[in-house]
């Protein structure tokens, strides 16, 4: 064979190797695909850092635009429910908060994770995200950011932190105008939360295990009722109590009139920037138990990422959701916007401690932590509780047990709320 002729042949064959090898590439001119990523608007930016580089890392098979979502998650699900009741197919890739999962797996709005991907999403994660996102023994989807709350107090005020509520509410009244403990008390989801919790540090829980029937066990559910009562009717609640939520009681804390506090991790880096002086002077605890020698148990919050049953692109979209909720993205979640990790090994890493300098009991909390009630219905039975369980300073533990059990029943049979 004439040289010229191989040099040719040898031309051809590459040119067909190529080709062959870069598969799905996409032609000259042809448009990359679209993934919106649907999610709250994450001020610092660490959300639309991920989903910038993680479109640079996939070399053009995809481009990832994020749609903010209001802040509320409220209303956040109300603007996705529409949407995917609707077939809408411009949703991909779902920011959805962890109570949200059995809902959107039971609609069929959203696809499950398997294979390669679904091992991406399950590596390293702590138990209690990994389940918020499994309904009926299948992922649905990849832990990307989760949350829990701890005790901060005054260091300067108190000098140990009090282990239980009935000791911290003792403490907080014996120490005159200061001794306020900040709570969430308005009727909204974060007091479904907080009975929740106490009821979970009690041992008991809102649904039996299948998700379907009824629990609140008599006295893990008087023990909860009691707490909050005594609580909300002691001279250490605030008297803006009945219309607390987490902002408000930060500013309240920031405010230097209280000595208590349980909240979330975004009030330690609220109160270095906003009043240095007072952040000097905070301590941090695990959650009040209600039970002596009992761990305290919280309901975790956070975002999962669900991938769209609408999606024109799924294949796609798995990939990049797996990419932004990477080590690396979770990492830079937690640098920048303070959005505790879902992956165990984040909590020894340098960067992530020198943010949560409290990252050892957060990371204790997220062990021990419990998931809201699994089931399509939670949005009514959360409606349920807030509405039974508001004002606070109302509560009747003996008579709202069974109020609670009417009203969550009636809830789980889609007979209206009260």
């Amino acid at each position: 064979m004439k040289l010229l002729t191989k040099v040719r042949l040898i031309l051809v064959l590459a040119i067909i190797g190529g080709m062959l090898s870069s598969g799905c590439s996409r032609q000259k001119g042809e448009a990359i695909p679209l993934l919106n990523w649907y999610v709250f608007n994450e001020p610092s930016g660490a959300f639309s850092m991920a989903a910038r580089q993680c479109s640079e890392a996939s070399q053009g098979a995809y481009q990832v635009e994020l749609i903010p979502l209001p802040a509320d998650t409220d209303q956040q699900r109300e603007q996705l429910v529409r949407r995917l009741a609707a077939g809408d197919t411009a949703i991909d890739i779902i920011g959805m908060d962890v109570i949200w999962t059995a809902e959107f797996a039971q609609a069929k709005w959203i696809l499950p994770w398997t294979g390669h991907v679904a091992e991406q999403a399950k590596a390293g994660r702590l138990a209690a995200p990994l389940q918020s996102a499994t309904y009926q023994n299948q992922l649905w989807g990849a832990p990307f950011t989760t949350n829990a709350q701890l005790l901060w107090y005054r260091t300067d005020r108190i000098n140990t932190a009090p282990e239980t509520w009935d000791e911290m509410i003792h403490l907080a009244e014996t120490l005159g105008k200061t001794g306020i403990i900040q709570a969430q008390g308005e009727r909204y989801e974060g007091l479904t939360v907080f009975f929740i919790s106490l009821l979970a540090s009690a041992g008991g829980s809102v649904l039996d295990e299948s998700g379907t029937r009824i629990s609140l066990a008599q006295e893990p559910t008087l023990f909860a009722l009691s707490v909050m009562a005594r609580l909300a009717n002691s001279v250490a609640a605030d008297r803006n109590l009945a219309t607390a939520r987490e902002d408000q009681t930060r500013l309240a804390f920031e405010s230097g009139n209280a000595s208590f506090m349980v909240n979330y991790t975004f009030v330690w880096p609220s109160a270095q920037e906003n009043t240095p002086e007072i952040a000097e002077h905070i301590g941090w605890a695990r959650w009040p138990a209600v039970i002596e020698g009992k761990p305290s148990r919280f309901a975790i919050g956070g975002i999962n990422l669900a991938v769209s049953a609408y999606s024109l692109h799924p294949e796609l979209a798995f990939q990049a959701a797996a990419c932004i909720a990477s080590v690396r993205h979770q990492q830079r979640a937690a640098e920048l916007g303070g959005l505790p990790p879902t992956i165990a090994t984040l909590y020894d890493d340098p960067k992530v401690r020198e943010i949560f300098p409290f990252a050892d009991v957060l990371h204790s909390t997220l062990r021990d932590a419990v998931l809201r009630p699994q089931t399509p219905l939670y949005n009514d039975v959360s409606l349920a509780i807030s509405r039974i369980l508001h004002p606070m300073r109302a509560i009747d533990p003996q008579r709202d047990v069974v109020r609670l059990r009417d009203a969550i029943t009636r809830a789980l049979n889609s007979e209206g709320l009260l």
